[in-house]
């Protein structure tokens, strides 16, 4: 009877251990899943904070991933961040480029989006540029490469062969516009992107209204940047582009003082005088009749439009107005416009503006 009583006091001791057991190992491993749960889904990243573009450079490691986050307070445990990224194996595969990191993300989401290279796009914006330099510079302030790398693109005659343009006339495929790119794209895919663009824009009608005036877009587009460099108010432009239109049809030499600007290469003139039209130049209007051969600057879209929808007038001189509002008077005769140019050089001489 002892026996037998021993025995049960044994198994039942056995059987509490083994449930004790079983209670606490259920703990534990409902605690792991747990934990395990919250370093996945759980909100991790910009936690009750706004939305940001974060950039991971080209040749960034994951340690740079790891400290950029720490640093900007995007990530809130980054132990955890750290644990799941050496799971899914992305400290091993870091890819550049900027990303759109939300509020409240978790673990997971982030890491997955880093981890596919599922990058945005960034808006590429220029409005004006007087070189391909200068445009070198402006394109590249937002992308990863440097202006060097961009202009042995923008001056190379092969490049911009491949796109249908002379090295002259390759600045005539930059329009002013805003274009999405990535900030880890080449200059190849930027040119694309640009060259796209520029075809979209010659739809059959402008190309049709070019061809009316007996000018290829190319010419539309150099004609215009001497409109838009010839004046801030776009409500005379298409006058001025119909006195230019107006030489070109009779084969008057353009005479146009900012052609002459260029070919100085001195933006600072304020006064063409005689001794600038000796430049021997194929940007000289004043000494080679028809139009230069590549623009001078990149034209507005309101200048180039209003080439291709000038003003029909008999037109063949203008100068500035000498009241300088910044308008210009316009003359049929020669006659007309040297008496209107008198006036403008008296008003030039009263404020001491001689070069």
């Amino acid at each position: 009877v002892i026996i037998f009583s021993i025995t049960i006091f044994v198994n039942m001791k056995n059987k509490n251990f083994l449930a004790a057991g079983l209670i606490i190992g259920s703990m534990l491993v409902s605690s792991f899943s747990f934990y395990c749960w919250q370093i996945v889904y759980t909100p991790n990243i910009l936690v009750n904070k706004e939305e940001i573009i974060f950039n991971i450079p080209t040749g960034a490691d994951f340690k740079y991933v790891q400290n950029s986050l720490y640093d900007l307070g995007i990530v809130n445990d980054i132990v955890s961040f750290s644990f799941l990224s050496k799971l899914k194996r992305y400290d091993e595969s870091v890819k550049s480029g900027s990303y759109l990191i939300k509020a409240d993300m978790s673990n997971n989401d982030v890491i997955n989006m880093l981890r596919s290279g599922d990058q945005i796009p960034i808006k590429l914006t220029y409005s004006h540029a007087r070189s391909l330099q200068d445009l070198a510079g402006k394109i590249a302030s937002y992308l990863e490469f440097d202006s060097a790398t961009m202009i042995l693109n923008l001056s190379n005659r092969d490049v911009a062969s491949s796109y249908g343009f002379t090295k002259e006339t390759f600045m005539c495929m930059f329009l002013p516009n805003t274009y999405e790119v990535y900030i880890t794209d080449q200059p190849k895919a930027v040119l694309n992107r640009i060259y796209s663009a520029y075809k979209t824009f010659w739809n059959s009608e402008r190309t049709a209204m070019a061809k009316s005036l007996n000018l290829s877009p190319e010419q539309v587009i150099i004609l215009a940047s001497i409109v838009d460099a010839e004046t801030n108010q776009m409500d005379e432009a298409p006058t001025i582009a119909g006195v230019y239109i107006n030489r070109l049809n009779k084969n008057i030499k353009l005479q146009a003082d900012p052609t002459l600007v260029f070919a100085l290469g001195d933006f600072n003139i304020k006064r063409v005088l005689k001794r600038h039209m000796q430049i021997n130049s194929p940007y000289n209007t004043y000494k080679y009749r028809g139009l230069p051969p590549g623009p001078i600057n990149i034209p507005s879209i309101a200048a180039i439009e209003a080439v291709l929808n000038y003003e029909k007038n008999d037109y063949l001189y203008f100068c500035a107005n000498p009241d300088f509002s910044g308008k210009h008077i316009f003359a049929r005769t020669l006659s007309q416009h040297n008496k209107n140019a008198r006036l403008l050089h008296l008003a030039l001489n009263n404020k001491k503006i001689y070069k």
